[in-house]
């Protein structure tokens, strides 16, 4: 292929480096990817065959200028691969998925390279480095050598085989579930069936349905997590237990996307890598390099909250009989619906009556925008001029205050077949200083897309997860680093979710929430009274969502705690078993995501690492105490969160960032009340 041919081969020319979507071809990934690896590799090369003394300068700096090509093949065809994936994508990255392991590996476990990177790491103190560039030789080396670069010869090769099946794996087992939801989505024959479900909702059904070829039919697709927002709304119980039976069914009903098998091939591989690598279990490997630093302070803080969380949902599952009555016994498919039911009583609060102040535009531009303007001073313009990977997602160029360039937003709103089920943001592009580089962020979710002349209504936790999002949105955004290991939202696994749970504080902020939550037919503001009730029911469900939550944490830290010579044959038993060990094998209050289900650990990379989230909690809480004490939504917080924390990326140790932005450790205590654990 000619090289001025194939657009991944040259720096963008477009605004902000943002990929010639236009111009890209299925036929560019692949030539990409091997010139990708062959020019990091030579790259690597030419540092090892220098025969000069290492230094900062001759290992570090070539070191993280390389991979250039492969990096902008990357970023596009992964974000592709999860957000519009087709036969074509599939198939290429099972092949790409043992490649690039393969070529990761190469690069790691080079002894010249860790020989270099070591002798900077023995010699620290006499190098005269700045923070940055200390912390980047430490980086270096704490990862090299966890990755197994001090093995010997024969380790390393057994090492590579473990990495390349393990690749392989958990690129299927993400296949397989995007395949089996989209095959186990619900087909209903007429709306009475979807009797409680509003106008939006039966519009985005039927245009799911019509996208399948079933015209007059409706389509309930599934969403990510075991249960799904219909549940709250449906009033067939019949209809609610088909959506929750289908969800559950995901990769345990045989045939080729059944995962059970793979489960546990890539459990037993992890257990056998972290005992090749020096430990115990595939936790401890993984926790070593977090700031948890090992799985019994994960074990203490999940230990802690499990015992409470399941007591309070004893309570709350009580409460919901007594509204039942006789007439049957609460099950996992009725939960969210009786739930919304007690609120009303309880509190006067229904949460799908507020569907109609959550108009997706307005949510966007006059809360999610219009609180980053207000903390932040950054401003957004949409850019319809830009072309992005798909006609749904939209470009917004991103300004700061005094009009400089910040960088371009991409938002990708609505499910499709071809995108996994969940939200999440990536990176296009990456800021660094070292490369000139500007930043391209893009936030994906799964809001079902109703008729073209349809408003989009968000559920209330939509409009969570949105704001959760562009939290990590502004963690990219914001970062500005010399380094592009350091880009971003490049830090620690345990630590990443904190940005982002911060920011959806501002949802229900109160100048924020009266700026967005109009009414989409009467143009009426959202009464304060119903607002005050929400404050009021703030800690209500909280047994349940902690508790489905910790059963999938501790799940994940289940699997991952068995070592390399325990057997497991069954994953629906092991499961059970894990779950009854903590006291949250509750029937009616499933896990998040079982274990044919769980991406997140067995193809996201949160692999003994699914606690990260209540982990970063307990900093999130903390920080919106920090935020009310000081005043809350105000230029001068927004600058301070954004110098001290957001803006340095991964260039410094977080707990260390943490402190200097707070002026000192989080506490806990914030996280117990809000949760209702206090008591």
């Amino acid at each position: 292929m000619a090289e001025s041919s194939n657009p991944f081969f040259a720096p963008s020319t477009l605004p902000y480096q943002l990929p010639p979507f236009a111009e890209i071809r299925d036929e560019h990934y692949r030539p990409a990817f091997e010139r990708g690896f062959e020019e990091q590799l030579a790259e690597v090369r030419a540092i090892t065959a220098e025969r000069d003394t290492p230094t900062f300068e001759n290992t570090m700096i070539p070191l993280e200028l390389s991979g250039r090509t492969l990096m902008r093949v990357a970023e596009v065809f992964f974000n592709k691969s999860s957000s519009d994936s087709t036969d074509f994508t599939n198939a290429l990255e099972e092949e790409i998925a043992p490649l690039l392991s393969s070529h990761e590996d190469a690069i790691r476990l080079d002894p010249q390279l860790y020989a270099r990177i070591k002798a900077l790491h023995d010699q620290l103190d006499s190098l005269g480095l700045d923070a940055e560039s200390r912390y980047l030789v430490e980086r270096y080396y704490a990862e090299f050598t966890l990755a197994g670069a001090g093995l010997s010869d024969d380790d390393k090769e057994t090492l590579k085989d473990y990495n390349q099946r393990l690749s392989t794996l958990t690129t299927r087992f993400e296949k397989n579930l995007l395949a089996d939801t989209n095959e186990l989505a619900v087909v209903f024959d007429d709306a009475s069936e979807l009797n409680g479900l509003g106008e939006g909702e039966l519009s985005a059904a039927s245009e799911a349905a019509k996208e399948r070829g079933l015209d007059g039919k409706y389509v309930i697709t599934l969403v990510l997590p075991t249960g799904h927002p219909s549940l709250a709304a449906l009033t067939d119980r019949s209809v609610r237990e088909r959506i929750m039976t289908a969800s559950r069914s995901r990769g345990i009903h045989g045939g080729d996307n059944d995962n059970q098998q793979l489960v546990l091939d890539i459990t037993r591989l992890r257990a056998e890598r972290a005992r090749l690598l020096g430990f115990e279990t595939h936790a401890a490997y993984v926790t070593a390099d977090q700031t948890a630093k090992n799985p019994r302070a994960v074990a203490d803080m999940l230990g802690r909250l499990a015992p409470p969380a399941a007591r309070n949902a004893l309570a709350e599952q009580a409460d919901l009989q007594e509204q039942i009555g006789d007439a049957f016994a609460l099950a996992s498919w009725d939960w969210s619906f009786y739930t919304e039911k007690v609120r009303q009583a309880k509190y006067d609060v229904d949460v799908a009556a507020m569907r109609p102040y959550f108009e997706a535009e307005r949510v966007l531009r006059d809360g999610v925008f219009y609180a980053a303007t207000r903390l932040y001073g950054v401003t957004f313009a949409e850019r319809p001029d830009l072309v992005a990977y798909h006609p749904d997602a939209r470009v917004f160029e991103v300004s700061n205050e005094d009009g400089s360039p910040l960088g371009l937003y991409i938002l990708d709103l609505y499910t499709r077949d071809s995108k996994r089920g969940g939200a999440w943001m990536n990176p296009l592009i990456s800021q660094s200083e070292l490369l000139d580089t500007p930043t391209v962020v893009v936030n994906n979710l799964n809001v079902p897309k109703p008729a073209a002349d349809e408003p989009t209504l968000l559920t209330y936790d939509e409009t969570n997860t949105l704001f959760h999002e562009f939290g990590h949105a502004l963690h990219g955004l914001f970062a500005r680093v010399t380094y592009p290991k350091f880009a971003g939202t490049n830090v620690f696994r345990d630590f990443v979710e904190f940005p982002s749970q911060v920011n959806e504080m501002w949802m229900l902020w109160p100048e924020v929430l009266a700026n967005y939550a109009v009414h989409y037919q009467s143009g009426e503001r959202m009464p304060q009274e119903l607002v005050d009730r929400l404050h009021a029911s703030e800690a209500f469900n909280e047994g349940f969502l902690t508790s489905e939550y910790l059963a999938a944490a501790l799940l994940d830290q289940a699997w991952h705690a068995i070592t390399a010579d325990d057997t497991v044959t069954d994953v629906a038993a092991f499961e059970a078993e894990a779950l009854r060990a903590v006291s949250l094998d509750n029937p009616a209050v499933p896990t998040r995501y079982a274990s044919t289900y769980f991406a997140h650990t067995f193809s996201g990379g949160y692999d003994a690492g699914y606690y990260s989230y209540i982990w970063s909690e307990v900093l999130d809480a903390d920080t919106v105490e920090w935020f009310k004490e000081n005043g809350g939504l105000l230029r001068e917080n927004g600058d301070r969160f954004r110098s001290r924390l957001l803006g340095v990326g991964g260039s410094k140790d977080p707990l260390e960032a943490y402190r200097d932005f707070r002026g000192r450790d989080a506490v806990i205590e914030p996280l117990l009340a809000r949760r209702g654990l206090d008591s």
